[in-house]
């Protein structure tokens, strides 16, 4: 029995096969390497298919059109960005210093994971149904903003958040990270990240923390 060339590396090793979530996944991952690079604009499906190691053609195996790998891309990189700071946090810490910390890890994505905030960013601002309105909504945000939700509330339970409306400070904490972000990651090395995070650490825990 023969075995294709194509399920062979030049090494002599069997590739591994990967299945469909895989391969989605790895087709996202270069589309977000060609938006850092070219843009929306300039974004080249081709040059993505080829960053992938897949033909054009099946591109649209995987997903309907460009508009749909592009909300994908972008709903698939929110995902991976808040389950990284979530990752990275010791949720055994009062509320208030998991609030702070999370705030300096958003801000440290302006650093060392540029080209994922980069790609997002270029597809929150060009994504567009026909009749000019954004595709990406604050839907997008749903499971972000239950899972702050459920900190707050935690907050509120264990004495160290006063109470207020839960949803309300979600949707404004979330607005305040993507403000932050995007200040932040418009080249301007003279803030420090950290000074920043802190900096409106305090000014949200001043409105939301039990004296």
């Amino acid at each position: 029995m023969t075995t294709s060339s194509s399920q062979i590396t030049r090494s002599g090793a069997r590739r591994r096969r990967l299945d469909e979530n895989q391969r989605r996944a790895q087709i996202m991952t270069a589309a977000v390497e060609e938006l850092a690079d070219c843009g929306y604009d300039g974004l080249s499906l081709t040059r993505i298919a080829e960053r992938a190691g897949v033909s054009k053609g099946l591109l649209w195996h995987y997903f309907a059109d460009k508009d749909d790998l592009m909300e994908s891309t972008a709903k698939a990189t929110m995902t991976t960005i808040r389950d990284r700071i979530a990752n990275s946090l010791d949720l055994t810490e009062p509320v208030p210093d998991i609030i702070r910390a999370a705030l300096r890890r958003a801000a440290a994505l302006t650093v060392t994971h540029r080209g994922e905030l980069t790609a997002l960013n270029h597809i929150a601002h060009n994504l567009r149904h026909p009749d000019g309105t954004p595709r990406l909504t604050p839907d997008a945000y749903e499971e972000t903003y239950q899972a702050q939700e459920s900190l707050f509330r935690r907050g509120q339970a264990e004495g160290t958040l006063r109470d207020f409306d839960t949803r309300v400070m979600a949707i404004t904490y979330q607005g305040a990270i993507d403000m932050m972000i995007g200040y932040l990651g418009t080249n301007r090395p003279h803030i420090d990240p950290d000074d920043y995070a802190d900096k409106l650490a305090d000014i949200l825990l001043t409105g939301i923390q039990r004296s």
